[in-house]
C-alpha cells in the first residue's frame, strides 16, 4: 500500500499599531527602536501571522481563537511560546512543516540585520531545520498605514503536510 501524504497551504497576516512606551519585538527579536507595537501579547506581527497560517494550514482557526485576549493569562506573553504551542498542536494532528515565507512591512526600523534571529527563533520554536524559515522585510514606499509609520504588518505562508492523511482542525 502507498503512502498517503496530505499537503496544505495556511495564510497569515497581522498588524499592529506603533506606539511609545512599548518594546518593539519581531520574529522574537527586541530591535532598538523608539515606538513599540501595541498589542495585549508582546504583539509581535511576525510571530502572529506564522502562528495564523499554521493554524489556517490544519483549519484550526486563528491566533486569536486560540489565545483569546480577554485571557489575562496571554497578558505580555512572548509570541515565541505561542508559537511553540502551535507547534504542539500540529504535532498532535501529525503534520510536519514543510517551509515557512514571511514578509514584514516597515518602514523603519530597517530589519535585514535581525533576519537571521528572527528564522533561528521561529526555526527553534517549531523545532525544525533553519533553512524550512525565511523572512524578507519591505516597505510600502510611504503609502497606508504603514507607510506613514503608523504601524507593523506581516504576511505569511506556510506550507505542512502529514504523512497520515489528515490534516482537520478540531
Amino acid at each position: 500500500m502507498s503512502e498517503v501524504q496530505a499537503m496544505r497551504v495556511g495564510f497569515g497576516y497581522d498588524m499592529h499599531r506603533l506606539v511609545e512606551g512599548r518594546k518593539l519585538i519581531l520574529g522574537g527579536v527586541e530591535i532598538p527602536h523608539n515606538k513599540g507595537l501595541l498589542g495585549h501579547s508582546d504583539a509581535d506581527v511576525l510571530i502572529h501571522a506564522v502562528c495564523d497560517a499554521l493554524l489556517g494550514s490544519t483549519a484550526h482557526g486563528d491566533i486569536g481563537v486560540i489565545f483569546p485576549d480577554s485571557d489575562t493569562k496571554y497578558r505580555g506573553i512572548s509570541s515565541l511560546k505561542l508559537l511553540q504551542r502551535v507547534g504542539t498542536i500540529l504535532a498532535g494532528k501529525g503534520a510536519e512543516v514543510g517551509n515557512i515565507d514571511s514578509t514584514v512591512i516597515a518602514e523603519e526600523p530597517k530589519l535585514r540585520n535581525f533576519i537571521p534571529e528572527m528564522r533561528k527563533n521561529i526555526a527553534d520554536a517549531l523545532a525544525i531545520d533553519i533553512n524550512r524559515i525565511s523572512v524578507k522585510s519591505t516597505t510600502n514606499e510611504g503609502l497606508g498605514a504603514t507607510g506613514r509609520k503608523e504601524g507593523i504588518a506581516a504576511h505569511c505562508v506556510v506550507l505542512v503536510s502529514s504523512k497520515t492523511g489528515v490534516l482537520d482542525g478540531k
